[in-house]
């Protein structure tokens, strides 16, 4: 059928929306600007030092939502969140940079404005962690602009501002100059004069940091401007419905990639023309506290564009007719974030957060490529290295993680006293433990599955969604988390990892043997059992049996097996070779060559890193790494 005569019917069929004088008139233009790696610091959430004239007039034109959240603390899943209004657990697009394949059913939100007539531009990042999203864009790229539409189409376009990311702030030199090129002398920041979170080492390194974070945002200032100035200028700003907002918190440690605070709250504007208002919503200067979460967003333009929201969507809109109730939780996940795998899920509402760390074995900030290479983290590890880091900051830089946080964010808003040992609050806990028990089951959370062997369903099955897409998968999700606690209770939870060990899962069998190695001499008495997964039929289960193995000193039975995982064809099972090598330190010597060898994995970066980390350890050697 022809496109304009597809639009014609559906237009036609499709509710209108009347105007202040009781015309009809068609669907608004949406306008989407967004940002990278920003908390709410600009001078309309309350910040006084921030310069941001512009986002502040945009805020007292509509509404400024105080209580808006990401999924994640990173861009790539939560922007797969954004696209699908979907949680990336659900999909299989949690990992950082993995490829999820999605069942024909689901859809990028754009693919159903354009097949109502909307023209639906993208500049120009995607960043999604699946690749099937053919149909999603009439334009994406550099160019894409809704000035391009054919004559007569309303437009949803999308424009990504990428100075305020992590990387500008480490810009020196002509490149820090060119993104605050337009920045006034009295928009320049006092670093002195900042107050920094309690978490970050009062240093001239990080406020420096700091300082250039809150001038990149006035930059970000100047770019909104002139968004909002085409609009002017094209007349359409009476047509136009702008959303502004960011894809997680601050590009800084304990921040980005994290899902505290700092990681997840975002600041969220949305200016809404009078003619577009439903009642009464968007009247200016608009204050709302309701939680909103990023998975909202594609349904909450649908919505405003008069189009059903699809069934699968787990967002829901915030904006438009027939609202359901306000959101009671916001939940927030954390996984592999580049080269290091961190399983850990929060359920916040409008005071607490609640976390539940499945890997509280491991540190709290594990070596990560990226982010070390910020002067804020470099100040962190070199203080922690010679004892001066505030006290905020040692649980943060801790070897291990408490299996719950607890944070009253009304009385504690940087999150930095943990009340999860606390029997004042143990009511309010289970409410929470509860409230996050049921998501994880209610969205099918892939997260306990390791992601070789969700690579493996996906091949099986032909997409990720569907390897929990089944009746059983409630009890497939108890069954991890029953395997994840009896790691937690020490010896207590001995026997039931080992009857794991011979179950039908391979995530059963993978999270049995990390959980015997975390008790590494004390689980000894399993080391025979172990030595035979050594040859198991899933790769993943072969290098947990190895480590635990490793763990109870009995390294000579089990590195030939990271060795030989860690040359497999497999990016993934090369990873997680990878990882068990750099943390069991001196063991890992005889497998150097092989290290070495893996510095030249063209498949997989992340392997690449963690080799070099390793080699550095062990060697004190350090390679250039992508």
């Amino acid at each position: 059928m022809p496109r304009v005569l597809l639009l014609g019917l559906i237009l036609f069929a499709a509710p209108w929306v009347p105007s202040a004088d009781g015309a009809e008139t068609v669907r608004p233009n949406i306008l989407w600007l967004s940002t990278e790696d920003i908390s709410p610091h600009l001078g309309c959430y309350g910040v006084e030092q921030a310069h941001t004239p512009t986002l502040d007039r945009l805020a007292a034109d509509g509404i400024r939502y105080t209580r808006a959240f990401t999924v994640a603390g990173v861009c790539a899943p939560n922007r797969t969140g954004i696209i699908l209004g979907m949680y990336p657990t659900s999909v299989g697009g949690h990992h950082m940079r993995c490829s999820a394949t999605l069942p024909e059913h689901i859809r990028c939100f754009p693919a159903y404005l354009r097949e109502a007539g909307y023209y639906c531009t993208n500049n120009s990042k995607t960043d999604y962690n699946f690749t099937s999203y053919k149909g999603t864009w009439d334009v994406s790229g550099g160019k894409a602009h809704w000035k391009n539409r054919p004559d007569g189409e309303p437009f949803f376009a999308v424009f990504n501002y990428t100075n305020t990311h992590e990387g500008s702030i480490r810009a020196t030199g002509d490149s820090y100059a060119s993104k605050t090129a337009r920045l006034t002398e009295d928009q320049r920041q006092d670093a002195g004069a900042l107050e920094l979170p309690p978490y970050y080492p009062d240093t001239p390194v990080v406020r420096n940091d700091w300082k250039k974070y809150f001038e990149l945002i006035t930059g970000l200032d100047y770019w909104v401007a002139d968004h909002l100035k085409a609009l002017e200028e094209a007349g359409l700003a009476d047509d136009t419905i702008v959303f502004f907002w960011s894809d997680h918190g601050v590009g800084l440690p304990r921040a980005k990639r994290w899902v505290y605070d700092s990681g997840t709250r975002i600041p969220l504007i949305v200016r809404i023309p009078e003619k577009f208002r439903a009642a009464g919503q968007g009247s200016p200067g608009t204050i709302c506290g309701d939680l909103v979460s990023s998975i909202d967003l594609g349904p909450t333009v649908l919505n405003l564009a008069g189009l059903p929201i699809p069934g699968n969507m787990q967002g829901r809109p915030f904006l438009g007719p027939n609202l359901a109730a306000p959101r009671q939780y916001v939940y927030g996940v954390r996984d592999r974030m580049d080269e290091r795998y961190d399983c850990l899920r929060s359920v916040r509402d409008k005071r607490f957060r609640y976390i539940r760390n499945y890997e509280s074995f491991k540190p709290y900030c594990q070596y990560m490529n990226t982010p070390e290479g910020g002067p804020t983290m470099m100040e962190l590890r070199r203080l922690q290295a010679s004892g001066q880091l505030p006290v905020a900051a040692r649980m943060f830089m801790a070897d291990s993680k408490p299996v719950e946080e607890f944070y009253d964010l009304e009385n504690d808003p940087h999150e930095i006293h943990n009340l999860a040992a606390d029997p004042k609050w143990q009511n309010e806990m289970d409410r929470f433990r509860k409230a996050h028990l049921a998501w994880m089951e209610e969205t099918r959370d892939l997260g306990l599955i390791p992601e070789r062997e969700l690579t493996a369903g996906t091949d099986k099955l032909g997409s990720t969604w569907a390897i929990l897409d089944r009746p059983d998968a409630v009890q497939i999700i108890a069954r991890l988390r029953r395997l994840v606690e009896a790691g937690e209770r020490g010896e207590q939870g001995m026997d039931t990892l080992v009857g794991a060990l011979s179950a039908e899962l391979p995530a059963e069998r993978y999270w049995a043997a990390t959980g015997l190695g975390n008790l590494g001499k004390k689980a000894a008495g399993s080391a025979g059992t172990l030595k035979e997964m050594l040859e198991d039929e899933s790769p993943v289960v072969q290098i947990a049996a190895a480590r635990a193995l490793c763990l109870m000193d009995q390294e000579s039975a089990a590195l030939n097996t990271l060795v030989k995982q860690l040359a497999s064809d497999r990016p993934w099972v090369r990873l997680h070779a990878a990882i068990v090598l750099d943390t069991i330190g001196e063991k890992a010597r005889p497998a150097i060559p092989a290290l070495r060898k893996a510095l030249d994995d063209k498949g997989n970066k992340y392997v690449v890193r963690v080799a070099n980390h390793a080699l550095n350890v062990l060697e004190g050697t350090s390679n250039k790494v992508p």
